[in-house]
């Protein structure tokens, strides 16, 4: 049993995802999102600080209340607007800031890669996206954009996570909540 927290970063909504994968079945734990926002645009810069610090925090709970052995995260992807990507980078770092600082390994993924493991093309929009993960994880209804893409995310991980292992050889076992 392994317990995944996916992250799908953004300075003003941080989407997670928290999964159990019990061999090839995922088990939904939990999802929703850090809502890290300002108050109006005027002021975002001033409030950048605040926002980073809310996302540090959120997740630094989420790790304490779910005790996640993997953390996965997507990768930054280069925004036709760069103070966009610069600030969608900056939140990751908070993310991942938080999970180092709670001895968690960083797993990173592209979109593409989180898309083409979830709905099996790269290319899928956010309501596929959306609707895989609601039938991967049994849900009763489509999780909000933001967490169904953590979700995704820590689906992601689990399959490239288990195929790593079967690949290598290895039995993946779980000693005192860490991977082994």
């Amino acid at each position: 049993m392994t317990i995944i927290l996916g992250i799908d970063p953004g300075s003003r909504l941080t989407g997670y995802g928290v999964i159990k994968q019990e061999g090839r079945k995922f088990i939904y734990l939990g999802s929703g999102c850090i809502r890290a926002m300002g108050s109006n645009k005027d002021a975002a810069s001033k409030e950048l600080g605040s926002r980073l610090q809310t996302i540090f925090a959120g997740v630094s709970e989420l790790i304490i209340q779910f005790k996640p052995d993997m953390f996965a995260i997507e990768q930054v992807f280069m925004a036709k607007n760069p103070d966009s990507a610069l600030k969608l980078g900056q939140a990751r770092g908070a993310a991942i800031v938080a999970a180092t600082n709670n001895g968690l390994t960083i797993a990173e993924y592209s979109a593409r890669q989180i898309k083409q493991s979830v709905v099996g093309t790269g290319a899928a929009d956010k309501s596929q996206v959306q609707h895989m993960v609601k039938s991967i994880l049994k849900l009763p209804a489509s999780p909000q954009e933001d967490a169904a893409d953590a979700l995704a995310v820590a689906l992601c991980h689990g399959h490239s996570h288990e195929f790593l292992a079967k690949l290598s050889g290895q039995a993946t076992k779980v000693v005192r909540g860490r991977l082994r």
